[in-house]
């Protein structure tokens, strides 16, 4: 694990887990920096972030006044690492359901790729504690995804995943506009138009024990909708 490491973690009403998954992240990556994106959670999500930052130079906090979702936050965190010479970066949730302790293995197929993605649907890969509404949803996403898109990935839409530099500095990040599930959609779309390669690692997933998820209506028509205007227009080759 190298110092050049940002693991960005944005959050929302996660004051009952970020104490626990920012301990976890150091104990398993102690050479990796952390960076959250708080959209100005009212909990007090960030204020225990900033206590948490006198004691530990190698966690940093950056808060939205606004609720802009997990897209925003993440292009956010990326501009920022970007501006101060990161060269690998990570997404993780702030809720438990990604180990930090898996994520050695996430970045060890970085020396073979440019985009890591930890996945849940290939091999060795599996989720805990899930309903089978929201496996189905989610398998039922990808599949869509792969057959509107194009591509082989198994989990286009998992929030766990690393890029190196070279990714983020050619991707335009200004133009992207997609949000919740549909932004790691995007994310794959357009590492892989540029020609970037992206592996896959097995993880175990586990839902979170705290707090709610963010899932929502909204999240998934704007997937389902946005993902169909890509095919379309892969479909018809516009640009």
């Amino acid at each position: 694990m190298s110092s050049k490491t940002l693991i960005i973690i944005p959050t929302y009403q996660e004051s009952e887990n970020i104490i626990s998954i920012l301990e976890r992240v150091q104990a398993a990556n102690p050479e990796a920096n952390v960076l959250v994106v708080d959209d100005s959670s009212p909990d007090g999500t960030g204020q225990i972030v900033e206590r948490l930052m006198k004691s530990n130079p190698k966690i940093r906090l950056l808060t939205n006044s606004v609720k802009g979702g997990l897209g925003k936050a993440y292009v956010k965190g990326f501009k920022w690492g970007l501006s101060k010479d990161f060269d690998i970066f990570v997404e993780m949730d702030a809720d438990g359901s990604h180990a930090p302790e898996q994520l050695p293995s996430i970045l060890k197929n970085l020396d073979e790729c440019d985009v890591s993605l930890g996945s849940r649907w290939v091999p060795g890969g599996r989720i805990e504690n899930w309903p089978i509404s929201r496996q189905i949803l989610s398998k039922g996403g990808n599949l869509y995804t792969r057959l509107m898109l194009g591509f082989k990935v198994k989990d286009a839409t998992g929030g766990y995943r690393a890029y190196k530099r070279e990714v983020l500095e050619t991707i335009d990040l200004d133009s992207i506009e997609s949000q919740g599930y549909c932004f790691q959609v995007d994310m794959v779309r357009r590492s892989l138009a540029f020609g970037f390669k992206v592996c896959e690692t097995p993880i175990v997933f586990t839902e979170r024990e705290a707090g709610n998820s963010k899932m929502s209506r909204q999240i998934v028509i704007e997937a389902f909708t946005r993902i169909g205007f890509w095919g379309l227009k892969r479909l018809f080759r516009l640009k």
